[in-house]
């Protein structure tokens, strides 16, 4: 099967759909138009610049340049982790862990399965390498964003609670280990929804893009297959780390909490 192109005159017949909601909204007085035009022209923008870096990554095919693509996306992951929090630590410590955590996850985890699953050579060609990693760094990063968040809120709200388990003998670990296990659990929700509803309720985006580039379904179907268990095991682990580090940036060395560790809202 062929691959059918689109021109401009097909994406502007779709950005007509997004004005027809964003007339709609404003006319319902739902406060929502001037975000949603701003998100469609960020996202216009946005994959637009990354076709075009895309496009000289994959002429030049150097891991110099595939290494720096990689270390820009981790960045800006890990930066919009800990913007997405109402009451981060202070001092950048959420970028910082939050960076750590999807680096030790997500990178790890893309590089094994390009070197052992695919075993693509080079197994830096950027056609599997960028793809896998964008994917693993997205999920992760909605998975520590919603479980950091999570837990501060939960820490800043029970401070009474942890203060008093402590005043009667609990350790650090033992007095937060009831939220610990909650925000872990909130930042692995939205994987595990996708795996269960993934085939049933909804086509992924991964098969569903191969399938119109004109794959072969079971190939597709596949491809997805690992991609799930990709990205359940990057952000599994990603987020169980990041929740530790955060529980413990709490405390200090005698078991004290630290609430002046996180900033006010």
């Amino acid at each position: 099967m062929q691959l059918i192109s689109l021109s401009f005159f097909d994406l502007g017949l779709a950005a007509i759909a997004v004005l027809a909601l964003a007339g709609t909204a404003f006319a319902m007085r739902l406060g929502v138009t001037r975000t949603l035009l701003i998100a469609a022209l960020r996202t216009t923008a946005q994959l637009a610049l990354v076709g075009l870096v895309l496009e000289a990554v994959f002429a030049q095919r150097q891991l110099i340049w595939i290494a720096l693509m990689a270390f820009v996306m981790l960045l800006l992951a890990g930066r919009e982790a800990a913007a997405r929090q109402k009451r981060p630590f202070a001092g950048g410590y959420g970028f910082a862990a939050g960076t750590a955590s999807m680096f030790l996850s997500s990178f790890v985890t893309a590089v094994a399965t390009l070197l052992i699953v695919i075993r693509v050579e080079p197994w830096y060609t950027p056609q599997y390498a960028i793809p896998l990693l964008g994917m693993l760094l997205g999920n992760t990063m909605t998975g520590i964003a919603l479980a950091m968040d999570r837990l501060t809120q939960e820490v800043w709200r029970g401070a009474t609670v942890i203060e008093t388990r402590l005043a009667l003998g609990a350790t650090a670990a033992e007095a937060i280990a009831d939220m610990r296990r909650d925000a872990m659990r909130a930042g692995m929700i939205p994987m595990l929804n996708a795996m269960a509803a993934a085939g049933i309720i909804s086509l992924p985006g991964m098969m569903t893009g191969q399938i119109l580039a004109g794959s072969p379904p079971w190939e597709a179907v596949k491809y997805q297959i690992l991609i799930m268990f990709l990205i359940a095991t990057g952000t599994g682990f990603g987020t169980l780390l990041a929740v530790s580090l955060g529980a413990r940036r709490l405390f200090d060395d005698r078991h004290r909490l630290r609430l002046d560790r996180l900033r006010p809202v």
